[in-house]
């Protein structure tokens, strides 16, 4: 990947970056758009040198104008260019009225139609940009389908056409692009949601805006990068011993579940935790100990059984294959009453949206169907909108929560981080567990929720994208641990 900015922005703060770019610190808008086209025009030769005939689809507004500007380029370097319009050029006004006028006196432009991609062998997306707020209709949508069905590689300009630019939502249907520059500011939407499908690799141009532009103006959320989590991770000292290091206790695992809470223990071992214990069903013990005899493991029979357990713990993972019985609701409740830090996860936050409690020291990790249930919506309206989603989960329930997906996003109270770290393959059973004892291993470690979280979800999509390999597919929870363990020493 290349180097991205950590800070992101809504798009309404991109475009007011660039009022402040034009008005305040003097550079022309056309003179912005001939570098974002210049910009892009890189990017397509170098991710496709040996392409020689290039069709640009323009629409209208300033992402026109920015194809406009590659395809003038383009021109000049001699490639065979197809400009298709779904707007006519004469009608752009402003910086893109003169990007389209510059194209016009060296070639002439066409009406989209599917035929016309004719034997294109790259395609540039210049249809509707940022600005996008309501289902794409009509004719765009026709050329968006069209564009699709060629199975191309595709360059989108700024953002793929029909992506929301704040939620990274698909609004009716988008472009699948190979490559996206981006410019001035790093859109939020680009990084979760259903963008990632759809923005292929995405390459930040800065515009040559001078930095001193960004001032004033409060990210929207961060990008979670080693910066932020190396420095949590410092060589121990020769004298460190366990009991410096915490000691994790993971509950859960009702019948037909301890693997649940096997992946939590090992995981928060592999962090780095002193010592690790694991409370669950009797019948789990002897399997637990077989695979991973460094956890000591409790057999629980009810609420009772964890007080000696709870009072030597210094960090609780609650929920790991906890279930639905009244067994785990008895756990469930003195858990919650422990007065350190918590992670619940899984059955545990299910148990939450039915008991709300609130406080300050827990960190709690729902994919999108258990943060519906922790709102009382759908995992479809979640998906919606994931940032709305995290905020207003945080809002309710307190503490730190990190909402799981791709574009993983943590919300604490001051802030909002994402991480566009992992793969599919962690579209497997097993890796939520493994995150919650990531988690609860930083925190035995004296993280605090908003560093443990931010920490352990780049951590734990960082190993997953090394133990991923070749391929995706097939990727097992426990083949994270190695990874886990290198990347929690990094050199």
């Amino acid at each position: 990947m290349n180097d991205l900015p950590r800070e992101l922005y809504r798009t309404e703060q991109s475009r007011e970056l660039d009022r402040l770019a034009i008005e305040v610190y003097g550079i022309p808008a056309y003179t912005l758009m001939e570098r974002a086209g210049r910009v892009a025009y890189r990017v397509l030769r170098r991710c496709w040198p040996q392409a020689r005939r290039i069709c640009i689809v323009c629409g209208g507004g300033n992402n026109a104008g920015d194809g406009y500007v590659v395809a003038r380029f383009a021109l000049r370097d001699g490639l065979t260019v197809r400009v298709l319009t779904l707007v006519d050029p004469e009608r752009l006004q402003g910086a893109a009225g003169t990007a389209a006028k510059a194209y016009l006196e060296l070639a002439r432009t066409e009406p989209f139609t599917a035929e016309a991609l004719g034997e294109a062998e790259v395609i540039v997306d210049a249809l509707l940009g940022t600005g996008l707020d309501r289902p794409v209709e009509g004719r765009f949508a026709q050329a968006i389908a069209a564009i699709n069905a060629r199975h191309l590689p595709v360059l989108a300009v700024d953002i793929p056409s029909g992506i929301h630019g704040d939620t990274g939502q698909i609004l009716g249907l988008a472009i699948g692009a190979s490559v996206t520059p981006t410019f001035i500011a790093l859109k939020q939407g680009l990084f979760t949601g259903a963008a990632p499908d759809c923005t292929g690799e995405v390459i930040f141009g800065d515009l040559e805006v001078p930095p001193a532009v960004l001032i004033g103006i409060e990210p929207a959320a961060r990008r979670i990068t080693a910066a932020d989590v190396n420095p949590h991770l410092a060589p121990r000292q020769r004298t460190a011993h366990k009991g410096r290091f915490g000691h994790v206790l993971v509950v859960g695992g009702d019948r037909g579940m301890g693997g649940a809470v096997r992946l939590a223990a090992e995981a928060a071992c592999r962090l780095g935790a002193g010592l690790v214990s694991a409370a669950t069903r009797a019948e789990h013990i002897a399997p637990i100990l077989a695979a991973r005899p460094e956890i000591m493991c409790r057999a629980v029979a009810g609420p009772e059984d964890l007080e000696p357990l709870l009072a030597r713990a210094t960090v609780v993972v609650l929920g790991p294959g906890l279930g639905s019985s009244t067994w785990s609701q008895a756990l469930f409740e003195r858990c919650v009453a422990f007065d350190g830090p918590l992670v619940i996860d899984a059955d545990g936050l299910n148990r939450l949206a039915q008991a709300p409690p609130r406080r300050g020291a827990w960190v709690l990790t729902p994919h999108p169907g258990e943060a519906g249930r922790l709102l009382g919506c759908s995992a479809a309206e979640v998906q919606a909108d994931r940032f709305a989603a995290v905020a207003a989960l945080q809002s309710r329930w307190g503490g730190v929560v990190v909402l799981k997906g791709a574009g993983s996003l943590i919300r604490s109270p001051a802030l909002t981080w994402l991480c566009d770290r992992g793969n599919p393959g962690m579209a497997s059973g097993g890796m939520g567990d493994v995150l919650s004892g990531v988690v609860g291993g930083l925190l035995a470690q004296g993280l605090n929720c908003e560093a443990a979280a931010v920490s352990g979800v780049w951590l734990h999509a960082r190993a997953a994208d090394q133990a991923a390999g070749d391929g995706a597919r097939g990727l097992l929870a426990t083949d994270l641990f190695e990874p886990l363990r290198r990347l929690a020493n990094p050199k």
